[in-house]
């Protein structure tokens, strides 16, 4: 499990097709203390270490998991910057909101504009996926917790503002970039419940 705050800006170092993808992540992690098997959330996407060095980590990312994110959707190139968490573990503070690192689908931000010294971006999200997304509520975005400000129809906004552009990957953020969206558990479960009771 994780929390969508960001911890660190990984880069992507190499690539390579091997049935499954392998990818090598640069972090600033101290890989010391990171096992292999642990679990990092790459672009919110919840991946196993498989090999490490000093300032370094590999994952193998499956073609399901490929279909279903951005890392397929945009492709991982050699120097894309990413954001990065670590699992959580007993007694950290839960910040954000609980994220899985277990990707719904993927967004497309279809505009981005400056109000004061925030950045305000729109996303299309996918239509099965719309409905869980709710003015106020939680949503995972490239494993970045945010709020959702607005809602209509398959759009949603929100407001990123200068801290979360300058210790994340949304400093570079455009229309037209793919998005890994989790949407919010909670909201999941409320959803199936109003469907149970409207059966």
């Amino acid at each position: 499990m994780f929390t969508g705050i960001i911890t660190d800006i990984g880069t992507v170092r190499a690539v390579e097709m091997r049935g499954d993808m392998r990818a090598r992540i640069g972090c600033g992690y101290d890989m010391a203390g990171v096992e292999i098997g642990a679990s990092i959330a790459c672009d919110g996407v919840c991946l196993t270490v498989v090999a490490k060095g000093g300032d370094w980590f590999d994952v193998d990312i499956s073609a399901e998991t490929l279909a279903r994110t951005s890392i397929g959707a945009a492709g991982w190139a050699v120097g894309r910057r990413i954001n990065l968490e670590r699992a959580l573990r007993v007694g950290d503070e839960l910040g954000g909101h609980i994220v899985s690192g277990h990707v719904d689908g993927v967004a497309r931000i279809t505009a981005a504009r400056h109000e004061g010294d925030s950045l305000r971006l729109t996303f299309e999200a996918p239509a099965a996926l719309a409905r869980f997304i709710a003015p106020k509520g939680s949503v995972a975005l490239n494993g970045t917790s945010l709020t959702v400000n607005e809602v209509s129809g398959n759009s949603f906004g929100v407001n990123l503002i200068p801290h979360t552009r300058q210790v994340t990957t949304w400093g570079a953020a455009q229309a037209g970039d793919a998005v890994n969206l989790e949407i919010d558990t909670l909201a999941r479960y409320v959803a199936r419940l109003a469907e149970a009771g409207a059966g």
